[in-house]
């Protein structure tokens, strides 16, 4: 985990040393232990690299070079399965002069050229400088763990991990960009490669990039998600498959030279990544790390991440966060951010990864598994509706069904704490196409265009679109495929978005077994009527994990999702904070939001909306980058 930055094309002469170091200081946090600047004789690229030192501590500085200093390599993120490539490569003659997963990625380009990321098991952003092909070759990992943004403006190309570092440098202006606003006010992010930024794009996950100067990068896609289902085996294969790369996943991701821990709710995810980790360490120390808030049982699940602890064996930390610490850091956070994205708990994330550093350099956690198991009660709401349609039509027979009325009735106390979600997803109607009842479940524009002035237009029918393109975009046939392939490719990108800044933000290394990309292939394989069955959230990896984890875990039914109780403290701690920044000089000049809307939907006793944390947040990263004026931390420092 590092931060990486580079500039090619045309650069003026001198100048290209100075930039490059700049865009390291704007990251500083990225990488507290080392930092290195290399520039090619020809003037024509540049590289920079600020590293958080995991694996070889002291031969890993970079960037990194060959033999020859042919090939330059800046890289952030890790190869987990490096030494395995190293053993093939060491058989193929080449030589190590380091025991870096970084020196692997030089020798494999040498050897396979851009193919060889499709050896790699891992999270990576990297650019290498081909010297004699002069070019650059980047790439981004397969499910877009590790950030890469870059800028062409037709003669010079220039990329970071973040895009302050790209602002700090001139190279764009810190301009909102239309498209990304309009994301935002519907999804709370981004879709695909466009950011907040005009100007500045993302690197797509699973994608290569290639650039020569005097010419356009050009991207290619080298890994996607497919859903060829595996009909030829039954559900034991299925459920011993999950287990064992459960356990290697896990397995790979315990490779350090530094101290490691885990963060741990209570639920599936984190506990069951823990209770792996205790099967892979035997006796090791592990340490652990919750958070929590005082404010009622419905806001503290550390009993069950207590109990998931003494399970594993762990040295257990806790923190609990109150709203005294909310007007503080909420600018900290927008800054690290760059741009927002998702909702409150990348609030308590923040405090939780502050607690981990205290302890480790390396954290492991469960993100990801709600998305790629189907942990999410707005599936069974989706799924809920299409059995209801398939019992009136009398259709639920067919293939694309993948439960009935009939047996997903018993997965529906699930939905207890979720009525009122029930009551405005049907207010609109019935039976829409798939993609039209998806899109209602990830809509906040409904709550947000109250707050909106009136001349604030949105084009909603373009949204809906490129939403659709995207739910529609691999041809899966059952619809909880189609959700599946949604998330993974849009709202997941948000929780990494949150992921890799927050852990950044106190030089912590966060690992993410659950997203490796085997597990994501045979989950996609899996038939839906085994993974989903009878609209059973989770089924299939909870007969994986069922003799992992204990039994009260398994079983619960309220799991919380970190929820921050916003609706009291909008009430009292936080209402002075949230008028200040929605209902300023500089939030009604910009002419975005409503004063007396934003005003009214503070003071309502409704409970807590998405839409003033989205208002909230949009604002203050106005403030931060195009205003320029709300946070600049000291170098280094959170």
């Amino acid at each position: 985990m590092c931060g990486i930055a580079g500039i090619c094309g045309t650069v003026a002469s001198g100048m290209l040393e100075d930039k490059l170091k700049t865009m390291l200081l704007e990251m500083a946090h990225r990488g507290p232990d080392d930092q290195g600047v290399w520039i090619c004789p020809d003037a024509h690229c540049g590289l920079a690299h600020k590293r958080l030192a995991i694996i070889d501590p002291v031969g890993g500085h970079e960037p990194l070079t060959n033999e020859d200093e042919s090939i330059w390599l800046t890289f952030n993120g890790c190869i987990y399965n490096y030494l395995d490539i190293a053993r093939v490569l060491r058989q193929k003659g080449h030589t190590f002069r380091t025991a870096c997963d970084a020196e692997v990625i030089v020798h494999a380009y040498e050897q396979w050229g851009p193919q060889c990321v499709e050896r790699f098991n891992g999270m990576w952003a990297f650019a290498i400088w081909d010297a004699k092909r002069k070019m650059l070759f980047c790439s981004r990992d397969r499910i877009g763990i590790k950030p890469f943004y870059y800028v062409w403006d037709g003669q010079t190309f220039s990329f970071a991990s973040e895009i302050k570092a790209l602002l700090a440098v001139g190279a764009v202006k810190p301009e909102a960009d239309p498209e990304g606003l309009r994301h935002y006010l519907t999804f709370q992010f981004t879709l695909a490669q466009t950011s907040l930024f005009k100007g500045v794009q993302k690197l797509l996950p699973g994608h290569n990039l290639i650039f020569t100067p005097g010419s356009k990068p050009e991207t290619t896609c080298y890994w996607d998600v497919s859903f060829e289902i595996d009909t030829e085996h039954n559900e034991s294969y299925f459920i011993d498959r999950l287990n064992r790369l459960l356990e290697d996943a896990v397995r790979l991701r315990l490779r350090s030279d530094m101290p490691l821990g885990a963060h741990l709710s209570g639920g599936l995810d984190s506990t069951a990544v823990v209770c792996l980790t205790r099967l892979m360490l035997d006796d090791a120390e592990i340490k652990t790390f919750t958070g929590a808030f005082r404010e009622g049982a419905g806001y503290d699940e550390t009993p069950y991440a207590r109990l998931a602890s003494e399970a594993a064996r762990t040295e257990h930390h806790q923190i609990y966060i109150g709203p005294e610490l909310f007007a503080e850091s909420m600018p900290k956070i927008i800054w690290h951010m760059d741009e927002p994205a998702g909702g409150p708990g990348v609030f308590p994330q923040y405090w939780v990864s502050k607690l981990a550093s205290e302890h480790v350099k390396v954290a492991l956690g469960g993100q990801g598994g709600d998305e790629l198991f189907l942990g999410y009660a707005r599936y069974l709401v989706a799924y809920l509706e299409e059995c209801l349609k398939g019992a009136i039509e009398e259709t639920s027979h067919r293939a694309q069904y993948v439960a009935t009325l009939e047996t997903i009735v018993p997965s529906l106390p699930s939905l207890q704490n979720y009525v009122p979600m029930l009551r405005s997803f049907w207010e609109g109607g019935l039976f829409e196409t798939p993609a039209g009842r998806y899109f209602r479940l990830m809509n906040r524009f409904v709550d947000t265009q109250a707050l909106l002035q009136p001349g604030v237009a949105v084009d909603h029918d373009k949204t809906y679109a490129e939403f659709q393109t995207l739910f529609d975009s691999h041809g899966a046939a059952a619809m909880i495929n189609r959700i599946t392939c949604f998330d993974l490719k849009a709202h997941l990108q948000a929780l990494l978005h949150i992921e890799d800044r927050i852990a950044m933000a106190w030089g912590l290394e966060s690992r993410v077994p659950l997203l490796d990309h085997r597990l994501i292939e045979f989950i996609c394989s899996v038939p839906p009527v085994i993974k989903f069955k009878n609209g059973q959230l989770k089924w299939l990896f909870r007969q994986a994990i069922q003799n992992l984890i204990p039994r009260q875990i398994l079983d619960r039914k309220d799991k919380m999702g970190f929820p921050v109780p916003l609706t009291q403290w909008l009430k009292t701690d936080l209402r002075d904070f949230t008028m200040d920044v929605l209902l300023g000089k500089g939030c009604r000049q910009r002419g975005i939001f409503n004063p007396k809307a934003v005003e009214k939907a503070i003071s309502t006793d409704r409970p807590f909306s998405r839409s003033i944390w989205g208002a909230l947040n949009l604002e203050l990263w106005h403030q931060t980058f195009i205003d320029g004026g709300a946070y600049r931390p000291r170098a280094g420092s959170t």
